[in-house]
């Protein structure tokens, strides 16, 4: 695996062949994907971003929103010289790769979400400000990501990760400065895709942790009954964090997934 630092977009990269682009969730980074590019590399060109702001990304100028992440996702895409790519999102970045797939269908493969949403609040009873208050906490009182990686993986990961699986997410959680998490967390409460989802084109999976608490199965259901010959995997055992949790799973499904968008 080789680090790519100092463009718009930084980014981690292994393997040679079609392109897969993994988008990591709201407390993760591009090493949140090593499992995926090792796996996955003898067959593709794996690349796993840094959220704009996050890790070596430098932030962009002005608030996050979900258009400008499309054009950062589209402009990852153009610097690697890929016209298309099998898009991977996980929990915020899977409500990313949901823009990308239909706003930019021509770059997109295949669209694999996992542990996301169709929309914030899905549960009905969740409000966007006691969320965003309760996520903003520890950032207002001065604390960086690094100083609650492991209390935040620890509340969503599934009760069966590996030790060095659970140590991997919180030290790319630690690659997060505050002020990126910050403006993530105000994007990530504006996402609703419900109504643009059934103009998805690209062939869809959606994977998800039978355990997962905070995009729970019947969120990733919802997504499936919304994307035209989606197709669903529910995962036993496994909570929010499901590629970090179950690998070998997660691969397995991949690498079929992106054999039959081919």
């Amino acid at each position: 695996m080789r680090d790519v630092d100092g463009g718009p977009i930084a980014w981690r990269e292994s393997g040679v062949g079609e392109a897969v682009v993994f988008l990591h969730g709201l407390g993760g980074s591009r090493t949140a994907w090593d499992a995926q590019l090792e796996g996955l590399s003898p067959e593709y060109r794996c690349v796993a971003w840094d959220a704009p702001g996050y890790g070596a990304s430098p932030p962009l100028p002005g608030a996050w929103a979900f258009p400008r992440l499309v054009e950062a996702v589209e402009g990852l895409l153009d610097t690697l010289g890929e016209p298309a790519a099998h898009v991977v999102g996980l929990s915020l970045g899977g409500m990313v790769a949901q823009h990308v797939a239909v706003a930019a269908p021509d770059r997109v493969r295949s669209l694999t979400l996992i542990s996301s949403s169709p929309a914030f609040g899905l549960d009905g009873t969740t409000t966007a400000e006691a969320w965003r208050r309760a996520r903003l906490e520890p950032l207002d009182a001065g604390r960086e990501p690094a100083d609650f990686a492991e209390q935040v993986i620890g509340a969503i990961a599934g009760p069966g990760i590996e030790p060095r699986a659970f140590a991997g997410q919180c030290a790319a959680m630690t690659r997060i400065p505050g002020a990126a998490l910050r403006q993530a967390i105000d994007c990530l409460v504006s996402h609703d895709a419900r109504a643009m989802l059934p103009r998805v084109t690209a062939r869809t999976l959606v994977l998800v942790g039978a355990l997962d608490e905070e995009t729970p199965p019947s969120y990733a259901r919802t997504i499936a009954e919304l994307v035209p010959g989606a197709r669903l995997v529910v995962v036993p055992g496994a909570g929010h964090l499901l590629p970090a949790e179950a690998p070998a799973t997660v691969n397995a499904h991949l690498r079929a997934h992106f054999q039959e968008a081919r």
